[in-house]
This record gives C-alpha cells, structure tokens and sequence, in this order.
C-alpha cells in the first residue's frame, strides 16, 4: 500500500513538473448535469447559511470551493456556449462550437494564471436616441465570469433589496408592477411619485467602489473593470463603469444599489406613524426606479436629496432631464406600463410608447414583406403580437387596452390584407391583376407535407385564401379581407 503511494505521488511530482494536468480528462458528453445542478445549488445553500450567520472566513472558502468544482466550470461552459450569443466572438475570433473545444475549455478554467483581454465594443441605437455600447468579451472571459456569477450571486440575493426585481431569479418586471399595483391602488395610498433615472449607469459606476465592496478576488475583478476596449483596431482604456454585455455586469450593478431601500426606510419609515404619515416606498427594476411619497415637498426636499447622496457615493447621480416628481392622478410610465389613477381608482395598460413602437414594427413587417403570401405573413405576425401581447398580459385594463391596440393593428393591416388576402397581387392594375390559381397557390400535398412534418398546417388557406385553381367573386374577396385582419385583432384579444 505504501509503495503505490510513494508512485503515485512521484508520477504526480514529475506531472507537475512537466506542467501536465491531473484532472481526468472531461468527455463533454458524459457530463451529468443533473449532478452538476444540485452540487452548485448545494455549494449555494452553503454559502448563503454561512452569510447569514456572519462567518466571511467560511464565505470566501466556499467561494473558492465552488469555483475550483468541475460542476461549476461545465455549468459556466454549458452557459457561455447555449445563450444568445454563442456565436459571437470576441477580440480573439474564437468561438466554442465542437464538443471537444468546450471540454478543453472546462479543463482550462480555473483563476490561477488567467488575465483578461480587452472588450470588442459594438454600438447598439437606442429607441429614443443616441447609442447603447455594448463591450463582448471573450468566451474564456465569459465563461469565468460565469463561475464567479454562481459564487456571487447567493450573495448577491441575500443582501438585495425586498423589492428589487432586475436580473435577479423568479422575479420578472409583472411582480414590479404588481408592487407599484400594491402600493398606490388604495385610496389612502401616496398621492406622488418619484421617477428616477441614473444617467449612464452602466457606464458611470465607480471601480473603487466595486473593488472594495465586492467579494470577489480584487486581482480578477480589477482586471476586468481595467481591461479597456478594442475598436477600429485600437485599444481604448476603461477608467469608470461596467461593460454592458458581460454575465457579471448585472449583479455588480445590482448589488451596488442594493441598500437605497434600507436607507429610505431609516430615514422616513423607523416606526409605524413615520411610515404611514410619509409613505415612502421603493421599487425598482435594475436602474430604474420609483419612489412613492405622501406630497410633492418630501420627494422633492427631503428624499430625493437622500438618494442623490447614496448614488454620489458610486460614482453615479441622477438625470436631470428624465427624473421627474409626478401626481398619481396625471400618470407615469414605468416598464413599459402606464399607471394612472382614476378618481380613485388605478388602472395599469401599455404605456404609448410601447403601444406606437409595436404598430411600427407591424408596419415594417408588413412594407418589408410587399409581395409575401398571407399565411407566412401572418406566423411572422402573430411571433411579434403574442409577444408583446405576453408581457402586457398581466395589466389591469388589459381587456380595454388589447381590444384598442388589436384595433390599431387591424387598421394597420387593412391596406396589406386587401392586397394580400383580397386575391390582388402587390405592383399590378386592377384591369391585369392576377387572381389566385395554380401557379400561385398550394397543392394538397404540400399541405400533407408541412402537417406530417411540423404537425400543424401552415398553409396559406388559414388565413382565408382560397384552394388553389379556383377563382373567387368580389363578395368572396371582401369577405376574406375582413377575415384577414380579424384574424391579426383577435391575436391580442381584440374582438
């Protein structure tokens, strides 16, 4: 027994030497991510008893434990390489696409050694103006961010605010709205609001605040706030700010605000009176947040300085143009929802904005597509609507507010549908028009084929259009014209 120790540990000294690993090798497909879930999810629970109870010491050791685990580096591995941007690379060009690039990426991932490259900045427009930048690190960058977010986050969501709902596990902007439902809706409920918009946020937060409140190791995160950023060839340094685009970015982001709640509450809630006299409460969603406030004087003189001082302290302040203290009787829009009360009742519907951005998008389907036969049309249509339809489905008046904006849709489709669905075809007179036959229609086995093949039919018959070689009257169109557009109204709800 002694014997094969003293060979395994020689074999072991001269691996080390050689500068080989002693990790058995990963086989991407024989990884058991059922295991590898419950091994994070119990490191997790660990560390969130161990936060609790005070004990930091025991806090970073599980800390390092977790990100040391070949469960949390196949978890960030499997993240980097499934999410939305699996395919686009960093400064590098490297993409992990093989099963045996990720394996090699699991073995490779580990903290001592590692230094990380620059951001590719791409510029993204804004809705209303201006433009978003966007830093894409590289997918060995993404993956460690990865490993630290399974460390951080338990953390993160054990000192995080009750009613903070960005980026954050089960919660969602409907539980958001449901707050501000819960908190403005009685009649003896604040009468003002607080709209609080930090400027450039992302952009703006302080690397010495994050690197002394942060727990996680200084070297690595100090590397990625430094790291700068390449574009049009040239590196740019970072001196402020968290790039938008990495996994890390939105729980530093997050955790940096987390504690606004508290310190209003200290400061305009530490009895019952005070918080029944002042009703003072906060919801917030990332960056942006509201503060309800029982008159326009406390928001004004006393809590919003109150808040100007907590960002101050980040590096961070206000926006002058964008927040604004508003009665609850004229509205205001928050998560794409508008809430306003009505004597003395509060209704909840997309705000307009939203409502006018969703009909453009429509439009620019619809003038994109000229010539595209209606039932193609309508399934590109109906992924926008139900979409849109899904995040607003939780308002108060939703069945006012989908029944106007299918209206709208509907209104918007008339001229396409009369020349889609009408049997006219786009760009020809209406003495040479061509009505649907056989060279444009579809054949019965087509129908079979995308039934069998995808078990539902997409064929251009559900959206009224007639079979093919047959010729309908002008009635007939008529009616199929109107069919079409109730078809697009009823898939918000319209009637």
């Amino acid at each position: 027994m002694g014997t094969q120790k003293q060979e395994f540990v020689e074999q072991g000294a001269a691996a080390r030497t050689a500068g080989a690993s002693l990790r058995t090798p990963v086989d991407w497909h024989a990884v058991n991510w059922r295991k590898a879930h419950r091994n994070v999810r119990r490191l997790q629970a660990r560390i969130v008893k161990a936060m609790k109870a005070g004990q930091k010491r025991k806090v970073r050791a599980l800390q390092r434990i977790l990100a040391r685990s070949l469960s949390a580096r196949a978890l960030a591995v499997k993240r980097v390489t499934t999410n939305r941007g699996r395919n686009t690379p960093g400064v590098d060009g490297e993409v992990w696409d093989t099963p045996h690039q990720k394996a090699r990426a699991v073995d490779q991932l580990q903290e001592r050694g590692y230094r990380p490259q620059p951001l590719r900045r791409k510029g993204i427009p804004k809705r209303s103006g201006g433009t978003r930048y966007l830093g894409i690190p590289t997918m060995r960058d993404r993956a460690q961010q990865a490993v630290c977010a399974l460390t951080l986050d338990p953390i993160a969501e054990t000192l995080a605010d009750p009613n903070s709902y960005g980026f954050r596990r089960e919660r969602a902007p409907a539980d958001a709205i449901e707050q501000c439902f819960g908190v403005l809706a009685r009649r003896t409920s604040a009468m003002w609001v607080l709209e609080g918009d930090i400027q450039a946020y992302f952009d703006t937060l302080s690397h010495e605040w994050l690197e002394a409140h942060i727990p996680l190791p200084k070297g690595i995160l100090r590397g990625w706030l430094k790291a700068g950023y390449m574009e049009q060839g040239r590196w740019y340094p970072t001196d402020k700010g968290t790039p938008q685009g990495g996994i890390i970015s939105p729980i530093l982001a997050n955790m940096a605000l987390d504690g606004l709640e508290r310190e209003l509450e200290r400061r305009f809630g530490r009895t019952a009176r005070e918080r029944s006299q002042n009703k003072v409460h906060l919801i917030r969603f990332a960056d942006d947040f509201i503060i309800t406030g029982n008159s326009e004087r406390l928001l004004r003189e006393e809590v919003q300085p109150v808040v100007e001082e907590y960002l101050a302290e980040r590096g961070v302040a206000l926006s002058a143009t964008k927040t604004h203290i508003t009665p609850i009787h004229e509205g205001f829009d928050f998560l794409g929802q508008n809430l306003r009360k009505y004597g003395q009742k509060l209704l909840i519907r997309p705000a307009d904005s939203g409502v006018k951005a969703l009909l453009e998008e429509v439009r620019k389907v619809l003038k994109s597509h000229p010539q595209a036969e209606a039932g193609p049309l309508i399934v590109q249509l109906n992924a926008l609507i139900r979409g849109w339809a899904n995040y607003h489905r939780h308002a108060v008046s939703k069945a006012h507010s989908t029944r106007w904006t299918g209206t709208s849709i509907g209104w918007s489709t008339v001229g396409p549908a009369r020349n889609i669905v009408g049997g006219v075809l786009p760009g020809s007179s209406g003495s040479t028009s061509k009505r649907w036959g056989s060279d444009t229609g579809c054949s019965a086995a087509k129908c079979e084929t995308e039934t069998a093949r995808r078990r539902r039919c997409i064929c251009i018959r559900q959206a009224g259009r007639p079979s093919s070689g047959t010729v309908k009257s002008e009635g007939q169109r008529t009616r199929m014209t109107r069919s079409g557009s109730t078809t697009l109204r009823n898939a918000t709800g319209g009637r």
